[in-house]
């Protein structure tokens, strides 16, 4: 009889918004026939009534009693304000004043409803057993309006709640995904500087073009967004930028390949993914190799999944001083568990070909 009280929406648009509040409308008279159905068998039984008469008569009461308190409840919200800072719901003393109100008048309204539709005069009280049948049903409308109106009250606060939790939840992980990419930025520069201050003083041409390198690669990072994802094809752009910055200084020690197809460029990922892990292959692979090596850079999707390989054919895993522990590693993992959970995972290996060296995978939910 009584509706669903409480405002559950998410951000939406005013015509998306409309659309929802039409359905919940809609849902809430349903069920208001579905109440009156159910209540007009049972008296029926009970009291021995016509059948079809007493069911046109509660789904009538239960209608009209639906449509005055789900009215009511909206008036005295907006004039009374809301007494728990959800829309539409004035609390709790206001709304048992209107679940009483809009009981009566939903008993009142729907009996003369159901006298026209039935061609009946029920509102004619001859003598004091008909005043004892119009108060027993109206205590029979009543009660079933507060506690219906009691169980779809908390069923609303527990989903505020759980939609309040989640989007702390959700808060929570992009702060912790900004606050891991700003540590690991720094990380990156001063990795770059301490490689430009060493070339500084043994090749100043070189020195001088990769610093114009590092000036275009700050540029364009600082001009990208700064949201919790971004095309995978930007993060391919980024890592080759950042590739592009190293050759600068490793010059024929180090060559590149990078394989991303069409379909999966604008599959959204989180940004820094790649780039600590080929910064990990340069440093651990390539720099130690005195003939350098070639770094490839692929994306693939296996069924449900997305694929991201990085590797190197630099010394391999067994001559590393570090196997899967680097910083950069640990924040690509950190990253991925706070926005996957555990349905991502980045695993580092030994190539297991005639060219050696390590493979860096991660494997991850492919988003639409």
């Amino acid at each position: 009889m009584l509706p669903a009280i409480g405002n559950n929406s998410v951000r939406a648009s005013p015509g998306q918004a409309a659309i929802r509040r039409r359905k919940r409308y809609l849902a809430r008279a349903l069920r208001s026939v579905v109440f009156g159905v159910v209540a007009g068998l049972s008296i029926a039984f009970v009291r021995q009534q016509p059948l079809a008469t007493t069911v046109v008569y509660s789904v009538c009461i239960s209608l009209a009693c639906w449509f005055f308190i789900e009215s009511g409840r909206y008036l005295v919200a907006t004039y009374v304000g809301t007494g728990d800072e959800r829309p539409g719901w004035p609390g709790w003393r206001w709304m048992t004043a209107v679940v009483i109100v809009g009981g009566c008048l939903g008993m009142l309204g729907g009996t003369l409803f159901g006298d026209t539709l039935t061609g009946h005069h029920t509102l004619i009280f001859s003598d004091a057993e008909d005043l004892r049948h119009l108060l027993g049903d109206l205590l029979f409308v009543l009660l079933p309006a507060l506690v219906i109106t009691y169980f779809f009250n908390a069923r609303s606060v527990i989903a505020d709640r759980e939609a309040a939790a989640q989007a702390a939840q959700r808060q929570a992980a992009e702060s912790r995904l900004r606050l891991l990419e700003a540590q690991l930025e720094p990380h990156m520069f001063f990795n770059t500087l301490a490689n430009l201050h060493v070339l500084i003083g043994i090749d100043p041409p070189r020195a001088q073009a990769m610093l114009d390198q590092l000036i275009a690669f700050l540029r364009a990072t600082l001009n990208g967004s700064r949201a919790t994802e971004h095309p995978l094809g930007a993060e391919f752009s980024r890592t080759r930028d950042y590739l592009a910055l190293m050759q600068v200084r490793m010059e024929d020690r180090l060559h590149t390949h990078f394989d991303l197809p069409d379909t999966l460029a604008d599959v959204p990922v989180p940004p820094l993914l790649l780039q600590p892990l080929v910064e990990n292959a340069i440093k651990h692979g390539l720099e130690p190799s005195v003939v350098g090596g070639r770094i490839e850079v692929r994306a693939a999707r296996e069924g449900d999944s997305l694929t991201l390989t990085v590797r190197d054919t630099g010394v391999g895993l067994g001559q590393r001083v570090t196997r899967g522990t680097s910083y950069g590693l640990q924040h690509v993992r950190e990253r991925l568990a706070t926005v996957y959970g555990g349905a991502a995972s980045l695993s580092l290996d030994a190539a297991n070909d005639g060219d050696g060296g390590t493979l860096a995978i991660i494997r991850m939910p492919l988003k639409q």
